[in-house]
């Protein structure tokens, strides 16, 4: 799974004055969700109503959206003095859930930045900021080092806590791909009928073993072979991600954007992990906060968010795509920003969502 490739540029000024066409941008994806009723789930909420809905109780593969809930048992658990934030972790304990040539770069990229930041000291890095590397980068192999440190039950209680009731079963993504390798060059169709069979449990089961094995094996991930993965095979795999409905994420996000049930350190830790943009000033001026998660493989894109804008007007809103072509998802990640800033900044584009989507 990967995000967009270049995540420290959101540290840029996010809400810059809307151009024609950055205006143009943000309506060619809303026309999209309109023309897409299959392939595009979407649901708007603004002070607790429902401004415009599509597809909101379908369920669709999250891709790295889902590391919110990771970003939320992180936050539970700093803020709680259950782990330090502040402690050290060695680089070779995240190599060893780090797979080459399968997260578009994503890790090597969360790397050379915090090269570039200095934050590396002895070969080692601050657990808070392997934490941000989960969210600002995407880096998959931070997410299932946090998996494992946090506890993925931990993890999985958050599902019941906010009561997202249609979230499918959460396990660790890059090992699933291992149930994709084909190193004996079998009849491929056979290989995907199999797994087919597997119950999502079964699924889940083989994903765990496989990355325990990996943890301790160092010598297993030199065995994957990428190769293997055809886009046949990609795309299944992609299918049977984590997956829950555009309304369980506005829920989700409207728990975070008033600040419920967790505790201010917790969402103090949390803003560091979801609320990045917000360290530059000019955003500041805008919104009180602003926190978002988004994800894509070569067919998905999600992205959900919450903001309270500087009068305390609060948004919170989820976009789910899958079956897309690659050249579509390209389309549609170069104009998410223009998106967000239409939809909390914006009030005349409210109506052209009501006039264009089912409310």
């Amino acid at each position: 799974m990967t995000t967009m490739k270049n995540m420290p540029l959101l540290l840029v000024l996010l809400v810059m004055q809307l151009a024609g066409n950055a205006q143009s941008a943000a309506d060619s994806l809303l026309s999209f969700i309109a023309a897409n009723k299959t392939r595009a789930a979407f649901y708007l909420v603004q002070n607790d109503s429902i401004i415009a809905e599509q597809n909101q109780n379908k369920v669709m593969p999250l891709a790295s959206t889902v590391k919110i809930l990771v970003a939320i048992e992180f936050a539970k658990q700093a803020g709680s003095n259950v782990i330090d934030e502040n402690s050290y972790i060695d680089l070779k304990e995240l190599e060893k859930y780090y797979i080459p040539n399968t997260d578009g770069g994503a890790h090597l990229a969360w790397l050379s930045f915090e090269k570039a930041q200095q934050h590396i000291k002895q070969d080692s890095v601050r657990l808070i900021d392997v934490a941000r590397g989960m969210t600002m980068f995407s880096s998959n192999a931070n997410t299932e080092y946090l998996m494992d440190l946090l506890g993925l039950d931990n993890i999985k209680n958050n599902i019941q806590l906010f009561g997202l009731k249609d979230h499918t079963a959460l396990f660790p993504v890059v090992a699933s791909l291992f149930l994709y390798q084909n190193p004996k060059n079998a009849d491929e169709d056979k290989i995907l009928k199999g797994i087919s069979q597997l119950t999502e449990e079964q699924y889940c089961k083989t994903a765990f073993a496989i990355h325990k094995a990996l943890k301790y094996d160092s010598s297993l991930r030199k065995k994957f072979r990428p190769q293997d993965l055809s886009m046949k095979m990609q795309k299944e795999w992609s299918d049977r991600l984590p997956a829950a409905s555009v309304k369980s994420y506005v829920q989700l996000c409207s728990i975070l954007n008033q600040r419920k049930y967790l505790d201010d350190n917790s969402y103090g830790v949390l803003a560091q992990l979801l609320e990045f943009i917000m360290e530059n000033p000019a955003n500041q001026a805008i919104y009180k906060h602003f926190g978002f998660k988004n994800g894509s493989t070569a067919w998905v894109l999600t992205e959900a968010f919450y903001a309270m804008n500087s009068d305390g007007t609060r948004i919170e809103a989820a976009y789910f795509f899958n079956d897309l072509t690659m050249e579509e998802n390209a389309k549609l990640q170069g104009w998410l920003n223009s998106f967000r800033i239409a939809l909390t900044q914006k009030p005349a584009f409210k109506n052209k969502i009501i006039a264009l989507l089912k409310r």
